[in-house]
């Protein structure tokens, strides 16, 4: 499957079996988001792995990943993060959503759903889990296998601004 085949592949995941994601994918996915590319090779990004139930109780309290049996927390380390030298603009937002990308994307290849959200309780979250000060909670991922009707890879020709309209050449 050629990269493009796969990005339009992968759907927003909302109802998930209960069966478990197997380690050895569960290990791909994770070494997919650990070799993710980051601002000046600082990778500010680290992974929280939430699978027994105890922990998707407590992620609960403050996210919803609609009964996926696995979550994966990326937070990023402010004090690690590349910054721009020209306005001081911080990496960690992006360093981890490239995380989050290859993971999705590693997911996707393997035959799991995801979800990628972003409408979290962040201070719940680094209650819950114990996350220290300067550890941003930014990122969460529900994975599992997906229950229900599958979207189409075709979709993003309805659902997308056409090229026409997302590209800008040379200058605006």
């Amino acid at each position: 499957m050629s990269v493009l085949e796969l990005v339009k592949q992968r759907y927003s995941v909302r109802k998930y079996e209960e069966r478990p994601v197997e380690e050895e994918k569960l290990q791909k996915i994770l070494e997919a988001g650990r070799v993710a590319p980051s601002a000046k090779n600082f990778q500010p990004s680290r992974v929280i792995v939430v699978r027994e139930k105890t922990g998707l109780e407590k992620l609960k309290k403050g996210a919803n990943v609609f009964g996926a049996p696995l979550a994966i927390i990326v937070v990023g380390d402010h004090n690690a993060a590349w910054k721009r030298p020209y306005d001081n603009k911080s990496s960690v937002d992006i360093d981890a959503s490239i995380v989050t990308d290859h993971i999705i994307l590693s997911a996707t290849e393997l035959g799991l759903g995801t979800l990628w959200v972003c409408y979290f309780d962040p201070d719940i979250i680094r209650q819950e889990f114990n996350i220290p000060p300067g550890i941003e909670p930014i990122n969460i991922i529900g994975v599992g296998y997906a229950a229900g009707e599958v979207k189409s890879p075709d979709r993003h020709d309805e659902t997308r601004k056409p090229l026409t309209e997302f590209v800008v050449w040379e200058s605006y």
